[in-house]
């Protein structure tokens, strides 16, 4: 998406020169951004945000973007054999990602920041628009990594739930202000 790439290249462009930072480019085009977050980047955040793109192309929503993030993310790694599955079994092709390590620049420039665990919310609670599923929606999404691919279906399927109360609670509530 257009406004992640706009953030990496502000954050290697430090700045200088005529280029159009971040925040500009997001005013102007009146971009929102929602985070999804979770320990590793390679289950539970990356699936979300593969679903939440999903729907958002389906619905022709226009305007957002969805990324995903981890407090420890496995840096050099992928989305894990047992998501990309459980995704490709929902008709969601992962072709190309990358865990990204979640930093203080990332939060400020996303609308919603949804982490998988109350404990992981706990942990960026003073840092900006932070919520847990469990806000959301009443459950939280533990962590599937090591299990078997059944484990990778009731998340996926959990954050089906968590993606569909994001759009009608929020995304179609946004809009509609």
């Amino acid at each position: 998406a257009y406004y992640s790439d706009c953030a990496s290249e502000a954050g290697r462009n430090n700045g200088g020169g005529n280029e159009q930072t971040c925040e500009s480019v997001q005013k102007g085009m009146k971009r929102k951004k929602i985070l999804f977050v979770c320990t590793g980047n390679t289950c539970r955040s990356p699936m979300a945000e593969a679903l939440l793109r999903d729907k958002i192309k389906k619905n022709k929503i226009k305007w957002w973007d969805v990324a995903s993030c981890g407090i420890n993310a496995e840096i050099g790694g992928t989305i894990s054999p047992n998501s990309r599955q459980a995704l490709k079994e929902a008709g969601i092709t992962v072709t190309k990602f990358a865990p990204k390590q979640l930093t203080q620049k990332i939060i400020d420039a996303s609308n919603l920041v949804v982490c998988m665990t109350t404990n992981q919310k706990q942990i960026l609670e003073e840092c900006g628009n932070v919520v847990s599923v469990f806000d959301l929606c009443g459950f939280e999404v533990p962590d599937p990594y090591g299990l078997d691919i059944g484990a990778y279906r009731i998340t996926r399927d959990a954050l089906i739930t968590v993606c569909d109360k994001i759009v009608t609670d929020y995304i179609l509530k946004y809009e509609g202000e």
